[in-house]
């Protein structure tokens, strides 16, 4: 069945009754019909109950109601979908200046009788404006401020040791394995500046301090 107003619902129907759940397109807000009760599911409850009091045949009865609502039951639901969407429907608005469906609840701007996409509410707008105004401004403000001004980042401030993981807290050596943290260093046997933190220099094979 093809719905008008909306594109997505969910049918939420069991064995004992029909019910709906129909979503708008634009905010995903969903709106559930009323609950129907189905006359087969009326008669399984009442066979189960007998079937628990006298066992036997009336306790297949209801067991086996079920599959008989899926074999017959096919107009019912129907009817029953047919009967939510004129239940829901009202609770929809068409923007005429678009044609889309929205929700008039959380969608819909009454004031400019229009959808919030074609006339967004003032105040959300401005609200929204005002809060990206200050974080941009804040973003300007902490611009100004010298964070780094008791920080020497002429070094190498890695947070993590290199050669055993510990925190260096930005030293120049390792607190856990005294390893130089330095960039680079400059090789003691052949003078070949080496980046990183290796231990034998990759030209002589020299030890790096």
């Amino acid at each position: 069945m093809a719905i008008e107003f909306v594109q997505n619902y969910s049918d939420l129907s069991t064995d004992k009754g029909y019910q709906f759940k129909f979503f708008c397109d634009k905010c995903g807000n969903g709106y559930m019909s009323s609950f129907h009760a189905s006359a087969i599911g009326i008669a399984s409850s009442a066979a189960q109950v007998a079937g628990s009091l006298f066992g036997g045949f009336l306790g297949r009865v209801g067991s086996s109601s079920y599959e008989v609502q899926r074999a017959i039951g096919g107009p019912a639901h129907d009817k029953a979908l047919q009967a939510a969407v004129a239940e829901i429907k009202p609770k929809f608005k068409q923007c005429s200046r678009c044609g889309k469906w929205v929700c008039g609840e959380i969608c819909w701007n009454p004031e400019r009788n229009l959808c919030e996409g074609c006339a967004p509410n003032l105040d959300e707008e401005i609200a929204s404006a005002q809060a990206e105004a200050a974080r941009e401004q804040t973003i300007e403000k902490a611009k100004t401020v010298d964070w780094l001004k008791d920080r020497d980042i002429s070094r190498n401030q890695a947070a993590i040791c290199p050669s055993c993981g510990a925190h260096t807290g930005g030293g120049k050596f390792c607190s856990g394995c005294g390893a130089n943290l330095a960039s680079s260093v400059t090789c003691g046997k052949c003078g070949t500046k080496v980046e990183g933190n290796p231990k034998f220099c990759p030209e002589c094979g020299g030890k790096l301090a």
